[in-house]
């Protein structure tokens, strides 16, 4: 490291992690966390803390949460005041003024999980498996006004091949906080060449609602494999069963062939559920009924089963 820089880190959840722990193991001077405010979460809806939150009050460093950062005068000040050479953002969660892009002097960093300019966003994670990508990766880029629009330090690139969104999620975490590490020695050096991005080649990765997560058989089974795997865990990837919501937590195209309507069940060996898709055959491999845990097929069927002839829909 050239020199001990002063940070301002900004993130919110697992995914911020991993880089706000490697700044900390690197010896950089974080003299302030910004996530965002507390939450009630999970089942039980107690409000508990961001993970970036826990992460950082572990290490001992101080944290803000404001409930914005648009038109924020007293925190922006409190940023001007620690006078950051850096700030560095990870999936924080909101879009920031330039009032406070214009404060560090070596700018804002922002760590974003896709090779940009393709896939912008929210959910470029999921919606990178959704497409049946080969590869997505990671890009350190500069912050602009515009969303993800600002110029590219480095990127790194790693193969999706059959991994889900929590598994991709995980690796390009890690592969975030090491590009971190090897560049910003260089960022601070200078010895940089950042590249603009080519806005006509550009697409968005919007959030994903719940209602998305409907699951449409007159599409390809291939289509829908890349779908269930690209699917959050919440909301997930569901069907309706005999009236009951159905989620669909592992599948993949088989080799199977159909001239069955479209989300009719053809076949229930002990592994798999078999599905007619508007081209070719999808083997469910997991699932989740309500109220209960996501279990394998296999294991649902020892004391249940499923009807061959059901259209799911």
């Amino acid at each position: 490291m050239t020199e001990k820089l002063k940070v301002i880190y900004m993130g919110t959840p697992d995914f911020a992690v991993p880089p706000l722990k490697r700044l900390i193991a690197d010896g950089y001077d974080v003299r302030l966390v910004v996530t965002q405010p507390d939450k009630a979460r999970d089942r039980g809806k107690k409000v508990q803390a961001t993970p970036v939150k826990a992460a950082a009050l572990e290490a001992g460093i101080e944290v803000a949460q404001p409930e914005k950062v648009k038109n924020n005068a007293e925190f922006i000040e409190e940023i001007k005041e620690i006078a950051p050479d850096i700030i560095i953002v990870a999936a924080y969660g909101k879009i920031l003024p330039v009032e406070l892009l214009e404060i560090p002097r070596l700018g804002c960093v922002n760590i974003h999980a896709s090779l940009l300019p393709r896939f912008r966003g929210a959910a470029p994670i999921n919606r990178s498996i959704m497409a049946g990508d080969e590869e997505t990766g990671i890009t350190l880029m500069y912050m602009a006004e515009g969303l993800d629009t600002g110029d590219m330090i480095a990127k790194a690139s790693v193969k999706i091949e059959r991994k889900n969104a929590e598994e991709l999620h995980d690796e390009l975490s890690e592969l975030g906080a090491e590009l971190l590490s090897e560049y910003l020695p260089r960022i601070a050096s200078g010895d940089i060449s950042p590249e603009k991005q080519d806005d006509a080649l550009s697409c968005y990765a919007p959030m994903i609602s719940k209602e998305e997560g409907h699951v449409d058989f007159t599409k390809s089974a291939s289509s829908i494999d890349c779908f269930v795997r690209g699917m959050p865990k919440r909301p997930g990837a569901y069907t309706d069963y005999c009236g009951v919501q159905m989620k669909i937590r592992g599948a993949e195209a088989s080799d199977r062939t159909s001239e069955s309507a479209p989300g009719t069940i053809i076949d229930v060996d002990e592994k798999n559920i078999y599905v007619a898709c508007g081209e070719g055959v999808l083997a469910i491999t997991d699932i989740q009924m309500p109220g209960k845990k996501s279990v394998k097929v296999s294991d649902y069927l020892r004391g249940n089963s499923i009807e061959k002839g059901v259209v799911l829909v």
